[in-house]
């Protein structure tokens, strides 16, 4: 960290390089550093990283952070409330941890979607559009990363088994859409023992990534002979390798994907999940200054389907699902990762999203479950300068509409992107998310 006069300024390596340049344009006009800092007060409100946990599938708001006591019993479900740290406010019985630390972040209630589609509500929440004349837009970590150049590690980097799909195919939206594959994020899987792979390169048996750099040295080669293809589908290929490359060579990027390196009692915090072990990784991940973690509840929404990894699509089970595994290791999770993150000073540099891509129907179906239900929802933020301890927006008394203005998935996107330095000229220039606006109740 470095004093300029009144303000601080710091980045990963240390000084914050265009503020130590615009300070040192500042100075020859004569303005005072009370000025300087003034004229740098925006720059101080720029995120280091944005941290999203993808709750795909779609949690039930009315069994979770939005429930309705009072409403008819095929509404409001099985489960009591409790109180939480906010006062007025309730969670369900199923989030105690998450209730006694609501002074950690703030809740939306009242976000809503325009699909009831899995796929297609998906892309809209991570672009802040459904495919169109223009193509897919841009997921919101692609375009945080085209203005954050990579180091050792990618500068968006998703974590989970895949990108998230369901049974009919994937999400059009999780990476670079209309700007081409090479802005996809670059995909990692953390298992519920910490081991993480990279599935874009697998190594083959007995080879290491010492052995690598000889290789490497031969693909060139052969690189060489090659150039009658077409140079741009080269350029993308040469990227994604030299990506997979710099994490399996670099040692700050081996040792930023070594989640073993933890302590145990750390580890155990988060739990012997996936999603536990994943989220871990996605501090680590913010530690090494990577600008934009997407964590993938799952990669298929179902949450019962063979070989699936469980994800938050509860058309039946709802109540069985949500009390026995889903709440508790997101009650678990979420709670340690908003720790973790501030006791090492590191919340108020990361900006926090947790989210799915619609709720579920109010009315309990006859399959005593709940249904897809994109009119309203709930989103969680925290960190990146997020007040907490807040409530923004308000549902009807059944769960059904919002009451207060409705949250988009486009000013979610503006939201993030503004915290992470796009302001409306940034984003008018790239083209994205036209006519969207801050969500500025958060700050």
């Amino acid at each position: 960290m470095i004093d300029v006069g009144s303000f601080k300024a710091h980045l990963c390596e240390g000084v914050n390089r265009r503020a130590f340049l615009k300070a040192g344009l500042l100075a020859p006009l004569g303005l005072t550093a009370t000025q300087a800092s003034s004229a740098l007060a925006a720059e101080s409100k720029k995120v280091r990283s944005v941290v999203l946990l993808w709750l795909w599938g779609a949690p039930s708001h009315v069994d979770t952070f939005d429930p309705k006591p009072n409403a008819p019993a095929e509404f409001r479900g099985p489960f009591s409330t409790i109180p939480t740290r906010t006062p007025g406010v309730r969670f369900t019985e199923l989030l105690p941890r998450l209730a006694s630390r609501s002074d950690r972040f703030t809740l939306i209630r009242s976000n809503r979607n325009f699909h009831s589609g899995h796929t297609e509500a998906g892309t809209i929440a991570l672009t802040g559009a459904l495919d169109n004349a223009a193509g897919i837009q841009p997921n919101f970590g692609s375009i945080v990363a085209k203005g954050r150049p990579a180091s050792s590690l990618p500068s968006f980097l998703a974590v989970g088994r895949g990108f998230p799909r369901d049974v009919v195919g994937p999400v059009k939206g999780y990476g670079g859409g209309n700007w081409g594959k090479v802005h996809d994020p670059f995909l990692v899987h953390c298992s519920d023992v910490g081991d993480v792979d990279i599935p874009t390169l697998k190594l083959l048996d007995g080879l290491t990534p010492s052995h690598l750099q000889d290789r490497r040295e031969l693909l060139k080669e052969l690189d060489s002979h090659q150039r009658k293809l077409d140079q741009a589908e080269i350029g993308k290929w040469d990227n994604t390798r030299d990506k997979a490359y710099a994490l399996l060579t670099s040692p700050e990027a081996r040792k930023a994907l070594d989640v073993t390196r933890e302590k145990e009692a750390v580890r155990e915090a988060y739990g012997q999940t996936s999603f536990g072990q994943s989220c871990l990784l996605a501090r680590r991940l913010v530690e090494a200054c990577v600008s934009y973690v997407q964590v993938n509840w799952s990669q298929y929404v179902e949450s019962m389907t063979p070989n699936c990894d469980f994800g938050w699509d509860t058309h039946i089970y709802n109540f069985e699902m949500l009390p026995d595994r889903h709440c508790p290791i997101l009650d678990r999770v979420l709670s340690a990762f908003l720790d973790d993150l501030q006791q090492r000073g590191l919340l108020e540099s990361t900006l926090v999203i947790a989210m799915g891509e619609f709720g579920r129907s109010p009315r309990i179906t006859p399959q005593a479950a709940r249904d897809h239900w994109p009119n309203v929802y709930f989103s969680l933020w925290a960190g990146g300068g997020v007040q907490p301890g807040r409530v923004i927006g308000e549902s009807d008394r059944l769960g059904q509409e919002p009451l207060t203005e409705a949250i988009t998935p486009t000013m979610v996107g503006t939201t993030i992107l503004e915290r992470a330095g796009f302001d409306a000229q940034a984003r008018a220039e790239l083209r994205v998310l036209p006519g969207g606006r801050v969500i500025h109740e958060l700050f």
